[in-house]
């Protein structure tokens, strides 16, 4: 079964705990189970629980991203399901999701944690996490600084360094001539060893197999190779100013 249809499972909240066990237990007219929510807070209950923490958790973010710059608009719900491409039987409950989001007085920061805790053996899904959240951010084709720092606070409690997440944000909402060494994370004074060595890492981290494997649901391959095309064009500039073959 499609990610998007575990959603609004009768006993996905219970399954995943925390914050956004809650949240998806409200959602399913279910009262919170505190005892469940303390064991699954560990790390979840098996993949199910992962792929749905996941995808709830940019929902979730996002949400909490679109009162960064003051504006709260649907639009956001749309950029997500334009970039995921949620099936049209399944964008209510997406809808759902974001809009309880949207109302929840608490912050994102018990959100982030979560996530943190679920994905902490695995820092490359909590980057393609990320990924997801800056796809958001740039569906108006603005920037805001606002949601920047926001953005910022978040990979931080991901356990980003600033150097890692102003790597993360050049692949995103840098110019065309933005440096391909920062995108890559990589000193200029690099080696050509390095260089290689990097891209490699790199190219393994973010492949869509890998971050299926370790818990990012099938739908989400496209954010993956976008990640992907974007780490080859800046490895294949510095090898041309390198001139590596």
């Amino acid at each position: 079964m499609s990610v998007w249809g575990k959603i609004i499972g009768g006993t996905a909240g219970f399954a995943m705990g925390g914050p956004l066990g809650a949240l998806l237990g409200g959602l399913a007219g279910h009262a919170f189970d505190k005892m469940r929510g303390a064991q699954a807070e560990a790390g979840g209950d098996g993949d199910d629980a992962r792929q749905i923490a996941f995808t709830i958790g940019v929902i979730v973010l996002g949400a909490k991203m679109a009162k960064a710059d003051g504006v709260v608009t649907r639009d956001e719900v749309q950029a997500f399901r334009e970039v995921f491409h949620v099936p049209a039987h399944e964008a209510k409950n997406v809808a759902r999701v974001f809009d309880l989001a949207k109302k929840d007085s608490r912050g994102f920061e018990p959100y982030a944690k979560q996530l943190a805790g679920m994905f902490k053996d695995n820092p490359a899904v909590l980057e393609d996490l990320l990924d997801g959240l800056f796809h958001i951010a740039k569906a108006d084709d603005f920037y805001h600084p606002a949601e920047n720092e926001f953005l910022g606070r978040v990979a931080a409690i991901f356990g980003f360094s600033e150097a890692e997440f102003n790597r993360i944000r050049a692949g995103h909402v840098g110019s065309d001539d933005s440096d391909p060494y920062a995108i890559l994370g990589l000193d200029r004074e690099a080696s050509d060893d390095e260089l290689k060595s990097r891209y490699r890492t790199l190219i393994r981290e973010h492949h869509p197999d890998t971050l299926i494997a370790q818990g990012v649901p099938q739908e989400f391959v496209d954010v993956a190779n976008e990640k992907l095309a974007v780490i080859n064009d800046a490895y294949d500039r510095v090898a041309k100013q390198r001139g590596l073959t």
